[in-house]
C-alpha cells in the first residue's frame, strides 16, 4: 500500500506544486499582497514614509512594523516583477522544506509514504494556495513555527526562540505560542522570541522616516474588527449582522473551551508525550486567537498543520468526522459561489473558514471533555475504597 500512495502522489504533488507557484502564483489576482509590501520596501530604502496608505478602502495595506520592514527592505533592490517572483520561488521553496521538517518530527522518513500525502495536502490546501496566489509571508511564518517546535522538543531552547522571534517581528501571529514555553519553563526560548523583535526594531528605527506613525495610525486599524476578508467570529458576524451579544458569547464560549483544553493537554500529556501537547496545545491557542481576536484571515489556517499531523499519533484529538469536517472548511480550496442560490452560496463561502475553525475547536474541546470524564469515573471507585 505505500509503494502504491508513493507511486501516485509523489507526481501529482510535484505537478501540483508547479501549478500552484508557477502558474496560479505568477498569474496572481484581484488581491496582491505582496505590492504594499514591495512600494514599503523601496520607501524605506528611500527614507519615505512607509505607513501613509489610506485604511478607509478594502485593498491590502502594509501593516508590517519597522523590524518587519528592515527584513523586507532588500526586496526593494530589484525590479517589482524579478522581486514579486524571487519571493514566490523562495516561498515554494520554504514550503517544500517545511513539509520535509514536519514529516521528521513526527517521526517518518522522507522517503516514506508519508511525505507525498503531506507535500499533496500542503498544496491542495486553499493556505497554500491563496499564500502562493497572493504573495503572503506565512509561508516563513509556517517555517518559523515547525522550526520552534522541533528545536524546542529537543530543548534548544536558544535556537528555538529565534525563529519565533523573527517571525513575531514581521507578523505577531504566533506570539500566543510563548504561553508555552512559559508553561514548560523553557525559559531561554524568550531571549531569542522577545530579544529578535527588540534587536530589528533597534536597528529599524532610525532608519526609518516615520516609526511612530506605525503606532499612531496602524496599530490602531490592526485592533479594527473590520468585516470584509475577516474570519473571526466578530468579523464575521459583523459581515451578517449578527447581535453583539451572541457575538460577545461566542467568544467567550471559546475561550473557555481553549482553556479547558489546554489545562487538560498541560495535565495529562505535557510529560507522557510531549510532541502531541505541543502540537495539539499550538493548533489550539492558535485557532482559538483567530476566533476571538479581532482579524482571523483563512490561508493562517496553514499554521495548523502540526495539528493535523497528530492524526499518526496514539492520543490525537482529531481522530473524529467533526473535527475533519472542520479541517475541510477552513482548508478547502473549493468554493460555493452558486448562480443559482446566489445568497446561500455567498453566505456559505464567506462563512466557511470561520464554521470550519470552530467546529475543529469544539471537536477537540468534546474528545479531550470526554477523556476527562472517563479519567474520572475511574478515579471515583478507587476513591471509594479508600478507608476513611
Amino acid at each position: 500500500m505505500g509503494r502504491i500512495i508513493t507511486l501516485v502522489l509523489w507526481p501529482a504533488s510535484i505537478l501540483m506544486v508547479i501549478q500552484r507557484s508557477l502558474f496560479l502564483g505568477v498569474n496572481g489576482d484581484r488581491t496582491d499582497d505582496f505590492a504594499p509590501v514591495y512600494r514599503a520596501a523601496l520607501a524605506f530604502l528611500r527614507n519615505e514614509p512607509v505607513y501613509d496608505g489610506n485604511y478607509n478602502t478594502v485593498d491590502p495595506h502594509y501593516l508590517y512594523p519597522p523590524s518587519g520592514t528592515l527584513l523586507m527592505a532588500p526586496l526593494g533592490y530589484l525590479d517589482p516583477e524579478k522581486s514579486r517572483w524571487i519571493f514566490i520561488l523562495v516561498s515554494v521553496i520554504v514550503l517544500v522544506f517545511c513539509a520535509f521538517l514536519i514529516t521528521r518530527m513526527f517521526g517518518f522518513s522522507w522517503r516514506s509514504p508519508v511525505m507525498p500525502v503531506v507535500l499533496f495536502v500542503f498544496f491542495l490546501s486553499e493556505s497554500v494556495a491563496h499564500t502562493l496566489i497572493f504573495v503572503n509571508f506565512n509561508s516563513f511564518v509556517l517555517l518559523g513555527e515547525l522550526l520552534f517546535m522541533t528545536w524546542a522538543l529537543k530543548h534548544k531552547d536558544l535556537w528555538a526562540g529565534i525563529p519565533l522571534g523573527i517571525t513575531i517581528a514581521v507578523k505577531p501571529v504566533l506570539a500566543v505560542l510563548l504561553l508555552l514555553p512559559l508553561l514548560n519553563r523553557q525559559w531561554k526560548v524568550f531571549v531569542g522570541a522577545i530579544g529578535m523583535p527588540i534587536l530589528l526594531t533597534a536597528i529599524a528605527w532610525p532608519l526609518s522616516a516615520d516609526p511612530m506613525d506605525f503606532f499612531s495610525r496602524t496599530a490602531p486599524y490592526l485592533f479594527e474588527a473590520r468585516d470584509y476578508y475577516n474570519s473571526s467570529i466578530v468579523g464575521n458576524g459583523a459581515y451578517f449582522g449578527v447581535q453583539t451579544w451572541l457575538v460577545v458569547l461566542m467568544r467567550i464560549a471559546f475561550v473557555a473551551m481553549a482553556a479547558f483544553s489546554l489545562w487538560f493537554l498541560y495535565r495529562y500529556y505535557r510529560k507522557s508525550d510531549e510532541l502531541l501537547w505541543l502540537a495539539t496545545s499550538s493548533g489550539v491557542l492558535l485557532c482559538t486567537s483567530w476566533l476571538v481576536g479581532s482579524l482571523g484571515q483563512g490561508y493562517y489556517s496553514m499554521l495548523l498543520f502540526p495539528l493535523l499531523m497528530t492524526v499518526f499519533l496514539s492520543g490525537s484529538a482529531i481522530r473524529s468526522w467533526p473535527a475533519w469536517l472542520g479541517i475541510y472548511g477552513c482548508l478547502t480550496f473549493d468554493a460555493y459561489y452558486s448562480i443559482r442560490w446566489e445568497a446561500f452560496g455567498r453566505a456559505v463561502e464567506y462563512s466557511k473558514v470561520t464554521w470550519g475553525w470552530s467546529l475543529l475547536m469544539i471537536a477537540v474541546f468534546c474528545s479531550l471533555l470526554f477523556r476527562y470524564l472517563d479519567l474520572r469515573k475511574r478515579e471515583q471507585p478507587i476513591k471509594a475504597e479508600l478507608p476513611a
